[in-house]
């Protein structure tokens, strides 16, 4: 198992701490490339369990993202808020989404997101 990158736990852990969602990010992750803003988990979990419960069809799933995050040492994962994975000079999807990426699989990364093109 790789050994994650101690800067990045750092980031992540200043999130989590500083309870905010400014922060953003770029990260290559089994070769995709996520950019977008870093999230505390606590607000991406409700985020999400929110837009599940808005759902017909997957409202039943939102209540997983209702108990609250389970913190025992440094943060293992990324979560992204308004996120896009960048696909050539496309953002998917166009609004935003949710992502959560093991901190131990990014392979790379840069602060600040990347701009792309819809054109």
């Amino acid at each position: 198992m790789p050994k994650p990158d101690e800067l990045l736990v750092d980031i992540a852990a200043r999130v989590e701490s500083g309870q905010s969602n400014q922060m953003s990010l770029t990260v290559v992750t089994s070769g995709a490339v996520i950019t977008g803003r870093l999230a505390p988990e606590a607000m991406w979990r409700q985020r999400v369990s929110e837009v599940l419960k808005d759902s017909a069809d997957l409202g039943e799933f939102s209540t997983v993202f209702d108990s609250p995050a389970k913190q025992d040492g440094p943060p293992r994962h990324l979560h992204f808020h308004v996120a896009r994975i960048l696909q050539g000079v496309v953002g998917v999807p166009e609004t935003g989404g949710m992502y959560r990426v093991a901190i131990e699989d990014v392979s790379a990364w840069t602060v600040g997101d990347f701009s792309y093109s819809d054109h």
